[in-house]
C-alpha cells in the first residue's frame, strides 16, 4: 500500500507526517527540534547542517514506520518557514547561516522603504504582496550590500531553506511560488523576479532560484552521495508552499469566510482568497498558494513566546500552573491590560522598535491578573489584524485555530469569547504537514481542487462563544486598542 508524506520545516521543529491517500490514520509523525542562535543582539540564525540533520533524522524515523505498517511512499511534500536567507556557492553549498525571519538586523533599510524611499517601497510591495520589513530577504540582502558586500560579491546563489533542501534532494536550484512571493524580490503577478527589488537588494536575477508552481515535481536525485536518505526508488517530490499557505490548506480553510489563526512562537490570521488582494498602507501580505489561491492577512512576532516569557522569566512557575491561575481571573483582567510586543512587532504595526508595555495597573491585580492580561493581549493583537484583513475579504463566520496554543483548551476558548465566533480545531494539529499531503492529491489528480481537498480534513472540538464573557471582552478590547494606537 502507498502513502504520502508531508514535511514541515518550521523555526522551532523539523516534523513529519505519513498518511495514506484516504487520509484515514496517521501511519507515522516524527519531530525534531532546532536550535535558534543569537549571535549579536538582533541576529537569528540557524545552522543549515542542523537543519539537514534533523530533516534526515524525521525522514529516517517516518520510513522505518511506514514500512513496518506495510505502506511504500509514493511522494514526499514539502512546508517551510517564510523569509529566510542562506548564502550558498554554485552547487548550492551553505557559505553561513541561514538568517530568519525573525532577525532584525536589517531594521536600518526597512525604515529607509518606508520613509526616505517610500515610493520605491510602495511598488514592491504592490508588486510582491509582501509589507516591509527587516524579516523579507529583501531587507537583508541589501543590509548585506551596504555592511558586508564581500558575501553579495562571493555568493553564486541566495535562497532559503526551501531552495538549500530541494537542492539536495534534486539537484535542481528552484523555489516555490509561495515561498518566492514572501521575500520581498517576486513579481507575484508575472511570476518572475522583479527588477526594482533586486536593484535596491543588489542581487541578480541568476543569483536567485527558478521559479515553479507549488504543485511543481521532480523526482528524489540527491546532489550528491552524502545526501542519500532511505528512500525507496521513485519517490516523487514536491516542492509544496510555504507553511503559512499550507497551514491555511491543511485546517481546511479554502472557502471565503473562514480565517485561520496560528499561534506558535509567532502567529498569524489568514483567509483564502481567489484573487490577489493589496492593503493600501502596506500592512497585509498577500501570498501565492497555488494557480487560483491566494492566502492574505498578518502575522505577528508574539504569540506562544509571551506565554513562554510569562512562564519563564515573570512567574517562573510550570505552564500549568501559570495557566490555571489565569482561570481565576475574570474575563477582561480587572481592567489591566498587555501589549504584548516583547519582540518587536509585524501586523498591525510593522515596527521592528516597538516593545510591549502592562497598563492600567492597579493595588489590587495580583501575580494571576498579569498572566491573564498577557495571554488577552495577545489575541487582541491578532484580532485587531483581523478586523483590518475583514475590510478587504469580508468577516469570517469561524476560526480555524492551529499551533502550539490549540493544546489549551482555556486560551482557545478565550478566543472565541474574545471573537465572539465559533472556534474549530483540527483532528490533527499539524497543518502545514497536512498542507502539504493535501497539495499532493491535487498535483496528481486525486481530487480535482483544493476546496474538495480541504472537505477532507478531519475536526475535533469547536468552542462556542459565551455570551456574557463576549460582552465583557468588548469593553476590553476597545480599550486594548485605545491602548495601542497610543504607541
Amino acid at each position: 500500500m502507498t502513502c504520502f508524506v508531508g514535511v514541515d520545516v518550521g523555526t522551532t521543529n523539523v516534523k513529519a507526517l505519513a498518511m495514506p491517500p484516504d487520509l484515514s490514520q496517521i501511519l507515522a509523525h516524527a519531530s525534531v527540534p532546532l536550535t535558534t542562535l543569537n549571535p549579536e543582539p538582533n541576529y537569528a540564525e540557524q545552522d543549515p547542517a542542523e537543519i539537514w540533520s534533523a530533516f534526515q533524522q524525521v525522514m529516517s524515523e517516518v520510513s522505518r514506520e511506514t514500512a513496518k505498517a506495510g505502506h511504500t511512499i509514493t511522494h514526499i511534500a514539502f512546508s517551510t518557514a517564510m523569509h529566510s536567507l542562506l548564502p550558498m556557492d554554485s552547487e548550492g553549498n551553505p557559505l553561513g547561516n541561514v538568517i530568519l525571519w525573525s532577525d532584525n538586523r536589517a531594521d536600518a533599510q526597512a525604515t529607509e522603504l518606508r520613509t526616505t524611499q517610500a515610493d520605491v517601497g510602495k511598488a514592491i510591495y504592490e508588486s510582491t504582496g509582501t509589507p516591509i520589513h527587516p524579516m523579507i530577504p529583501l531587507c537583508k540582502l541589501a543590509w548585506l550590500k551596504e555592511n558586508d558586500p564581500r558575501v553579495l560579491r562571493r555568493t553564486a546563489r541566495f535562497g532559503s531553506v526551501k531552495e538549500f533542501l530541494w537542492t539536495k534532494l534534486t539537484g535542481e536550484f528552484e523555489v516555490d511560488y509561495s515561498i518566492a512571493t514572501a521575500t520581498g524580490l517576486f513579481d507575484a503577478a508575472n511570476r518572475q523576479w522583479n527588477e526594482q527589488a533586486m536593484t535596491y537588494a543588489g542581487v541578480r536575477d541568476n543569483q536567485l532560484a527558478q521559479p515553479v508552481p507549488t504543485t511543481h515535481q521532480r523526482p528524489y536525485r540527491p546532489a550528491t552521495d552524502a545526501d542519500t536518505l532511505d528512500l525507496p526508488e521513485g519517490v516523487s517530490l514536491l516542492i509544496g508552499a510555504s507553511d503559512g499557505c499550507l497551514a491555511n490548506l491543511g485546517a481546511g480553510a479554502i472557502k471565503p469566510g473562514i480565517a485561520t489563526l496560528t499561534i506558535g512562537t509567532s502567529g498569524a490570521i489568514r483567509q483564502t482568497v481567489q484573487k490577489p488582494l493589496r492593503d493600501e498602507q502596506g500592512r497585509l501580505f498577500c501570498y501565492i498558494l497555488d494557480e487560483g489561491h491566494y492566502v492574505v492577512g498578518g502575522p505577528t512576532n508574539n504569540g506562544g513566546n509571551v506565554l513562554e516569557w510569562v512562564t519563564e522569566k515573570l512567574v517562573q512557575q510550570p505552564t500549568e500552573t501559570v495557566l490555571a491561575a489565569a482561570e481565576t481571573i475574570a474575563p477582561g483582567s480587572d481592567g489591566l491590560l498587555f501589549l504584548p510586543y516583547l519582540q518587536g512587532e509585524r501586523a498591525p504595526l510593522w515596527d521592528a522598535n516597538v516593545r510591549g508595555a502592562y497598563q492600567q495597573v492597579d493595588w489590587q491585580h495580583t501575580q494571576a491578573h498579569f498572566i491573564r492580561a498577557a495571554l488577552e493581549g495577545v489575541l487582541f493583537n491578532l484580532l485587531s489584524i483581523n478586523e483590518l484583513l475583514t475590510r478587504h475579504t469580508g468577516p469570517a463566520w469561524v476560526i480555524h485555530a492551529n499551533g502550539g496554543f490549540a493544546k489549551s483548551a482555556f486560551w482557545v476558548q478565550m478566543l472565541a469569547d474574545i471573537a465572539g465566533i465559533p472556534v474549530r480545531l483540527n483532528a490533527s494539529n499539524e497543518s502545514g504537514s497536512m498542507g502539504a499531503i493535501l497539495l499532493t492529491m491535487k498535483a496528481i489528480g486525486q481530487v480535482k481542487s483544493l476546496e474538495e481537498a480541504a472537505r477532507r480534513v478531519q475536526f475535533g472540538e469547536t468552542f462556542e462563544p459565551d455570551a456574557d464573557r463576549y460582552k465583557a471582552y468588548q469593553v476590553a478590547f476597545r480599550n486594548w486598542k485605545k491602548a495601542m494606537e497610543h504607541l
